[in-house]
């Protein structure tokens, strides 16, 4: 209530009060260019060394991988898994997330968020993507929460 004090009154220049409306209109929230763009850090520094790594290590090569897609991807997906979990529940952040400053926290505490979330945020996560459509969700709702932050109540906020 102070800070629209000191504008009404004239104690804080027209600028601040630019940046004081977006920041009370955001409430904190990560855009949604971040949140992509932290996205693909992620998938090209976690997920692309993993893939190769199963498929030319582990599967000796494509056609090792092509004819046991099912145990690659499972490899992949498990190992990818296990890094975004201990990374989200240490300090929630991934490199992608700490790139752009943003962190994922519990929607209702602000703090970080629990193992049971951390599973569902995931499982939704590839949910969303391989059926591509909830990918569009955040466009189409006011708040633009993805389809995995109502799942499992986290948010993405801006580390302040």
């Amino acid at each position: 209530m102070a800070k629209w004090r000191d504008v009404k009154q004239n104690r804080i220049k027209k600028s601040d009060e630019k940046s004081i409306k977006q920041a009370l209109k955001s409430n904190g929230f990560a855009t949604l260019g971040k949140r992509l763009k932290a996205f693909l850090i992620d998938l090209f520094l976690v997920t692309t060394p993993i893939f190769y790594i199963v498929i030319y290590f582990i599967m000796g090569g494509g056609e090792g991988f092509a004819q046991n897609r099912i145990l690659g991807w499972s490899i992949i997906l498990i190992v990818v898994f296990l890094i975004l979990i201990s990374l989200w529940l240490k300090n929630g952040q991934t490199p992608g997330l700490k790139a752009y400053g943003i962190k994922l926290v519990d929607k209702t505490t602000k703090e970080k968020i629990n193992f049971f979330q951390a599973l569902i945020r995931y499982f939704a996560t590839l949910f969303s993507i391989i059926l591509i459509v909830p990918l569009f969700y955040p466009f189409f709702n006011k708040e633009k929460k993805t389809v995995q932050d109502i799942l499992s109540s986290t948010i993405i906020i801006d580390e302040e």
